[in-house]
């Protein structure tokens, strides 16, 4: 059985409305709360969609040098349900050992210089962060610094709402060189970089 789901986005409120969809077999009505700082700058994203069923539960954060990323997905099981509102992961100032690369690059998958970031609480894990932005809108970026564990494990997903079409895919390390998992990660949490770069 296939549940029909709503699928929107809003960046004023943590609600939205719009069309239903079919979600293929195994996925969810889920809702993704993402909020984004970069100084003084700060974003938030609400999106409703149908999610994988191991998705449902996680929250996780992402930081660079200036800027960090929090976002979580919550999910019913009912034809167009209504997800409860996701809850976003604490802050931590305590340092954990890991040091990670930071860049951004606006207009590149790819970046990569000496500085660096100390990583602290969850953020476990140095990753590199490549997005393919296509549609109304073309638009290529690349991310380095810390994340939780928990964004590494998103799984394979692409999106594609009010004519953009998304895909992001995060290269994980535990801060060794081995590579550990390349995956697919909601688009959600590129576009929020985007808005702090433009």
């Amino acid at each position: 059985y296939s549940l029909s789901c709503i699928q929107c986005s809003s960046v004023t409120s943590t609600s939205c409305t719009g069309p239903s969809v079919t979600c293929a077999s195994g996925y969810q009505c889920g809702a993704q709360y993402t909020a984004s700082n970069a100084g003084t700058v700060s974003n938030n994203q609400y999106t409703r969609t149908c999610f994988p069923e191991n998705q449902c539960t996680l929250s996780g954060s992402l930081s660079t040098n200036g800027a960090r990323i929090k976002s979580a997905v919550s999910c019913c099981n009912t034809d167009n349900c209504t997800p409860s509102l996701p809850s976003l992961p604490g802050d931590s100032s305590v340092s954990n050992g890991l040091t990670c690369r930071s860049c951004v690059s606006a207009d590149s998958t790819w970046c990569y210089t000496s500085d660096t970031i100390q990583c602290t609480g969850n953020e476990n894990m140095c990753l590199l962060q490549t997005t393919k932005i296509s549609g109304s809108v073309s638009l290529s970026t690349a991310i380095r610094g810390c994340s939780t564990k928990s964004f590494c494990d998103f799984g394979s997903q692409s999106s594609s709402i009010d004519g953009l079409s998304t895909e992001v895919k995060f290269i994980c390390t535990s801060g060794s060189m081995g590579l550990q998992k390349g995956i697919y990660l909601p688009a959600v949490i590129c576009l929020f970089f985007l808005k702090l770069l433009i």
